[in-house]
């Protein structure tokens, strides 16, 4: 093979080689749920729904008095948390909660107050 036609192979391969890794080092960027996360307080008929939510990061419910009920009806899986900045402590734990799964707490618990994504 003439050494004109390897340079200009190995240049398409370099070239090709850089876009891809360059797709791949932005695809974190902006990530965000596929489907409707939905929340409910207790003996509450207003429910709240997200949608293509930052797959980063911690999200509090915006529910006044917290969500105890919870639909996960995205393609990932969540955590959810019964304080406002997704930490568990002792008397607050957590839960995960499955792709296209529900979760409803007991009367005497504490409601979910923020929740994760799980990516």
């Amino acid at each position: 093979m003439p050494h004109s036609r390897r340079i200009r192979r190995i240049r398409i391969t370099a070239g090709a080689a850089a876009v891809l890794l360059g797709a791949t080092a932005c695809s974190g960027l902006g990530r965000t749920t596929v489907g409707m996360l939905s929340f409910r307080g207790h003996d509450s008929p207003i429910e709240l729904s997200y949608s293509n939510t930052l797959v980063k990061g911690c999200h509090k419910i915006a529910i006044p008095k917290g969500a105890t009920h919870v639909e996960n009806n995205t393609l990932v899986d969540i955590v959810l948390y019964r304080t406002e900045n997704c930490r568990e402590t002792e008397q607050a734990d957590s839960i995960y909660v499955a792709t296209t799964l529900s979760d409803v707490t007991a009367p005497a618990s504490r409601p979910w107050r923020s929740f994760t994504v799980v990516h």
